[in-house]
């Protein structure tokens, strides 16, 4: 089973998430998205795999969603670029397993796709 993080290891819900796996017995590859960010295509999948809206998988509270001129009612398209382009606005942790996917807030969330 492949099993990934996407981490920032400044989060605490991030470290969270990953000492769960850990202590968990599992090793993930580790991809740290703000210095790897993931591409449109890789984000839309991330979506499909979550099972949200683009929205929903992104922090509007960042100062960086503003001052990108954001808002919560933009098209898809728009907020995917703005993701790839800024992957700071991309909420962490998200956690990948055989084709689903999970957002760690909680990190127990994503024991649910494990």
């Amino acid at each position: 089973m492949a099993l990934t993080i996407w981490h920032n290891p400044r989060c605490s819900k991030s470290r969270q998430t990953l000492a769960l796996l850990e202590e968990r017995g599992l090793t993930p590859q580790v991809r740290r998205y703000l210095d790897d960010a993931p591409s449109e295509e890789e984000l839309r999948a991330a979506a499909e795999a979550l099972g949200v809206a683009p929205i929903d998988m992104m922090r509007p509270s960042e100062k960086e969603f503003l001052e990108a001129g954001l808002s919560r009612a933009d098209a898809d398209d728009v907020l995917f670029a703005a993701m790839a382009r800024i992957p700071k606005l991309i909420e962490r942790p998200i956690v990948f397993s055989g084709g689903k996917a999970a957002i760690g807030r909680p990190p127990e969330a994503v024991l649910e796709i494990l």
